[in-house]
């Protein structure tokens, strides 16, 4: 999705001379043609603007000028000696991620670093094993994939808190260097950051990365503490000195490229994303998008936990977006009157992975949506959302209808990034 396409366009406000003016924005969420929202000159509207972010050419300009600055600790090339074995670890998703390791192998290189002794890896997001989304939006020539399954291409780092064994892709174990790459960014249905991006348990083996479904099934938001120990345990184990932490800007672009130890890397990072913490009055209405219109149920709860922060008690949340496929068996049941309890301890005691993460979907979409009302235009038929007990918009001018008649309005476009913090 380009820079522009999540952008709102606000036209000129109306003078006093036109009080019955309407005052539209546009709104892209996928389809040919954007919706167009018009609400009373009366009326109270805030509309969120995504951070602007770079491309191409300018995304490893911007990643090379972090990785050499020493303002935020040592270079990258200070890290490193010649004949060191290195491996770029990429975390789930990365804005302009050719960009960004073409930066990074360049300046390895100049550091006397030789091609052969550079391993690009990237692991998959949590959850893309039980049918969730994939890796890397952008495939990276050379780019190697770790796949948790293979047991043996994981070596024993640590044990957590409990005495249980944290396992680590055995290629960052072996090497002399391993440079962490992760997008930082938020999740309004975890109330702040999101769990993706980081070593672990991006780069474990399959159940590390069930464990934690189950956890977070399980205790919600709670087990988000063991989580961040976990973390910062195989970070340390691992010795990791090199970390770029990346910030998207609207679309796929690149918003920020902060580079440093971790702690420093991830604390200069959460304020570059500060730009998707907009603060927001509570409105009637909220109209929102997602950055990928066809993204899965997981982009659509965060987007409807980001709305409910910027909404008031009873309002209603309408999402536009090219959604195609349906929830998995677990939201559906429990959307059809089936206790949520039951169903996730249900899940859990199963031990398949996808319920389980269908059954953290479920749990976190109960809390993200809240009391609120649920419009939902998408690709799904209109007898699969009845179903879900959402509310059916069969074409935009559904939604457009619903702002016209609105008296305060939120619309927040890419809502699965934003973190609105209510005035």
């Amino acid at each position: 999705m380009a820079a522009s396409s999540a952008a709102i366009r606000p036209a000129p406000i109306p003078t006093p001379s036109h009080p019955h003016a309407l005052h539209p924005l546009t709104l892209d969420y996928g389809a040919d043609e954007p919706l167009v929202l018009e609400c009373p000159a009366g009326a109270r509207v805030s509309a969120f603007e995504p951070p602007v972010g770079v491309t191409g050419a300018a995304a490893r300009q911007m990643t090379a000028e972090a990785i050499s600055a020493s303002s935020a600790g040592p270079p990258l090339a200070a890290h490193i000696v010649p004949e060191d074995r290195v491996v770029i670890a990429l975390a789930g998703d990365v804005p302009q991620g050719e960009h960004v390791v073409a930066a990074l192998v360049a300046c390895l290189g100049d550091a006397g670093i030789a091609a052969g002794d550079v391993t690009v890896m990237h692991g998959p997001r949590l959850g893309a094993e039980a049918g969730g989304a994939p890796g890397l939006g952008t495939s990276i020539a050379g780019a190697e994939s770790f796949d948790p399954a293979v047991e043996s291409a994981t070596s024993y780092l640590a044990a957590d808190e409990s005495g249980r064994p944290l396992y680590l892709a055995r290629a960052l174990v072996d090497a002399d260097v391993v440079v962490a790459v992760g997008a930082w960014g938020w999740n309004a249905a975890f109330a702040g950051r999101s769990i993706e991006g980081e070593l672990w348990p991006t780069f474990s083996r399959t159940s590390c990365r069930r464990d934690l479904l189950v956890s977070l099934a399980r205790r919600g938001r709670i087990a988000l503490a063991d989580w961040r120990s976990s973390m910062k345990e195989i970070a340390w184990q691992l010795g990791v000195c090199a970390s770029l932490r990346l910030v998207r800007g609207a679309g796929d672009t690149l918003h920020a490229a902060c580079f440093g130890l971790p702690d420093e890397a991830g604390r200069r990072a959460r304020a570059a994303a500060a730009a998707w913490c907009p603060p927001i009055a509570a409105a009637d209405l909220a109209v929102v998008s997602l950055a990928e219109p066809r993204g899965g149920f997981a982009a659509l709860t965060a987007a409807v936990a980001a709305a409910t922060r910027a909404t008031r008690p009873g309002g209603t949340i309408c999402v536009a977006s090219r959604i195609a496929d349906p929830p998995g068996i677990i939201i559906q049941r429990w959307r059809q009157g089936a206790p949520l309890e039951g169903l996730v301890h249900e899940a859990i005691a199963g031990g398949d992975t996808p319920l389980i993460a269908d059954a953290l979907a479920a749990r976190l979409f109960a809390r993200a949506l809240d009391d609120r009302r649920l419009v939902l235009l998408s690709d799904l038929d209109e007898s699969t959302v009845e179903d879900l007990e959402f509310g059916f918009a069969a074409s935009a001018a559904v939604i457009e209808r619903l702002a016209r008649r609105a008296e305060s309005l939120v619309v927040l476009p890419e809502a699965d990034r934003c973190l609105p913090q209510p005035e």
